[in-house]
């Protein structure tokens, strides 16, 4: 089983490389031929300008943006999976608990943003902000508590009966069966809402009031025409979301082996 893993993460590994060469080469052949005129750099520019920036210019932002969306990401999942439970627990709340989570996937983060700067306030200097926090945990609220309740509902009937035979209630089912049938589709929007986690604190970062952040590396590159400067800083930004991506397909492959098939 171990060699399987390993042989499939390898094939993984490699299809992905290649598919990455393969952009990079397609973007030096645009900007040589049709894109010549465009003002879009490089991937030699692209990484010039990443490195003129040096490391500690992308510890400093990116890490107050990964700590952002750590938080939101923690606080968020952990609402959604109480949520998602108490709709096992009290089935008269589940259409509720379903509206609010279709609210906060409908609701527009950008139109959202403001309000809650206006409501948390600027963040104190060299400390995460709050807006940008909240975003971050509603990103992934939908996500986290869609998987989560269709989880728990995909545990084996017969499973569930053994419990109840023995005198277990719909708490004992949910802790000694629905949990561990959930853990597939759980994972599987984890997977999904991490890198959201990010978009949504770079977003909350966006309505001001912060001092370090992407969102302000952004902004700094926009004003002075960075165009270089610009695409380094997006394309780190999509490595950190591949990054978390691929961090829990990892985690679900460890924890959930035997999903591995279905995913």
């Amino acid at each position: 089983m171990s060699a399987l893993l390993r042989r499939d993460a390898l094939r993984s590994a490699g299809l992905g490389l290649l598919g990455v060469l393969g952009a990079v080469a397609v973007w030096q052949l645009l900007v040589l031929s049709v894109l010549a005129d465009a003002r879009i750099p490089s991937p030699a520019g692209v990484v010039e300008a990443a490195l003129d920036r040096g490391w500690t210019f992308y510890a400093t932002h990116f890490g107050m943006t990964l700590e952002e969306a750590a938080v939101g990401f923690a606080y968020g999942t952990v609402a959604a999976i109480a949520l998602a439970a108490v709709t096992l627990l009290v089935p008269a709340l589940e259409q509720l608990v379903m509206q609010i989570a279709v609210i906060t996937y409908c609701v527009p983060l950008v139109a959202i943003a403001p309000v809650l700067f206006i409501v948390i306030g600027n963040p104190e200097e060299g400390t995460r902000a709050g807006t940008a926090t909240a975003l971050a945990a509603l990103s992934v609220f939908f996500t986290t508590v869609v998987g989560t309740v269709l989880g728990l509902r995909s545990a084996d009937p017969a499973s569930l009966e053994v419990v109840r035979v023995f005198g277990g209630g719909a708490v004992r089912q949910l802790t000694k069966v629905r949990l561990i049938a959930a853990l597939p589709a759980m994972l599987a929007a984890l997977r999904v809402a991490a890198p959201l986690a990010f978009l949504g604190a770079i977003l909350g970062e966006y309505v001001g009031g912060v001092q370090r952040g992407v969102a302000i590396t952004l902004k700094i590159a926009q004003q002075n025409v960075d165009v270089a400067g610009a695409w380094a800083i997006g394309l780190g930004c999509a490595l950190v979301a591949g990054a978390f991506y691929a961090l829990f397909a990892l985690f679900a492959r460890l924890v959930t082996p035997w999903s591995r098939g279905a995913a």
